[in-house]
């Protein structure tokens, strides 16, 4: 199976985050659009839409990365990282308000789902992409699977967690409570000197 990312916009995406992305990152990432373009496929998304949600995966956890380290949340800074990346490349803006709500909303369960096709498939991958392969049904599976190992895991879990936690630790407001980011500073600080096992809050 062919990687591909939807279009020119897709591979330039690609292009750009594999510059930028921690390797463990860049593969998740990789590995969400593999998910959310086989669940997207059995909905017939297809042309412009379908390379919106491949631009979506591969920028939802770039504001974990240094040139997008703003003030705001990860998710946040990373939508709008993946809108500007889509203007720059004269996409309209109604399809980069879907790619932001997408990437934004990503650590939000129950509303991502409920905000549009591109948040919800997103969402749908990155859970199915931590262990929930219930959601993908039986079709096309063996391609899948075989598409994913090509990406290893590189310890996703630790290496995410720590890049969130490490953005909070130098500006706690990019954590707030009750967030996703939020939950993960306060396990590490409340055992901060944990070694192994990973961020018991991912």
């Amino acid at each position: 199976m062919d990687i591909t990312f939807g279009g020119a916009a897709g591979d330039l995406a690609h292009a750009y985050v594999r510059e930028i992305l921690h390797p463990a990152i860049l593969h998740h990432s990789v590995r969400v659009w593999l998910l959310a373009d086989h669940l997207g496929r059995q909905q017939d998304l297809k042309g412009a839409e379908r390379e919106a949600l491949a631009v979506a995966c591969l920028f939802h956890d770039s504001g974990t990365a240094a040139p997008h380290d703003g003030a705001q949340r990860f998710e946040v800074e990373g939508a709008d990282a993946a809108r500007a990346f889509l203007s720059e490349h004269g996409w309209p803006d109604d399809l980069g308000q879907q790619v932001w709500e997408a990437v934004a909303l990503h650590t939000s369960p129950g509303i991502a789902e409920r905000m549009g096709t591109l948040p919800r498939l997103v969402r749908l991958a990155v859970l199915a992409d931590f262990g929930r392969t219930d959601l993908l049904g039986t079709e096309g599976r063996t391609e899948l699977t075989e598409a994913l190992e090509r990406f290893p895991r590189l310890d996703i879990e630790a290496a995410l967690a720590d890049a969130v936690v490490a953005q909070a630790l130098r500006n706690p407001e990019k954590a707030p409570p009750s967030s996703w980011p939020g939950g993960l500073l306060a396990a590490h600080l409340a055992d901060s000197d944990r070694t192994g096992g990973g961020n018991p809050a991912f």
